[in-house]
């Protein structure tokens, strides 16, 4: 619950965090993928988690980042694999992170939807954020 605010105390904490909110270059950029992942793997989407709100806030600054630099046409989730599938040249079996052949193909073909964790080894797996596959 939000309070009074105290601007001493935020002075004094915002150090502490500035950075992660600070996203202004590619390696900047690099660096906040690199953190992301772990969070995603420590916190998930359990709400009561200590670090979940950070984690909203800070998938949002990336998100926000990826819009102004790596603006993309509106593409699918789907229509992004099929993409990152032919330019690293896979084909429906070499996706473990989905599932069997069969599963791929379902995903392929719009009969069944990626899930939170398909999406963050695929995200891992291709070094972007997980929001590409949404």
């Amino acid at each position: 619950m939000l309070k009074t605010m105290d601007a001493p105390i935020l002075e004094r904490s915002w150090p502490a965090v500035a950075d992660y909110f600070s996203i202004r270059t590619p390696r900047d950029y690099s660096a906040a993928i690199n953190i992301l992942h772990p969070l995603l793997d420590e916190v998930g989407d359990n709400e009561k988690h200590p670090l979940y709100n950070f984690l909203k806030v800070f998938g949002i600054v990336i998100e926000n980042y990826e819009a102004e630099h790596h603006a993309l046409k509106d593409v699918s989730g789907v229509e992004a694999l099929k993409y990152l599938m032919n330019e690293h040249g896979l084909h429906q079996n070499d996706l473990p992170e989905i599932g069997s052949q069969g599963v791929v193909s379902e995903v392929l073909h719009g009969k069944r939807q990626l899930n939170v964790g398909q999406i963050q080894r695929l995200s891992e797996r291709f070094n972007v954020s997980p929001a590409v596959f949404l």
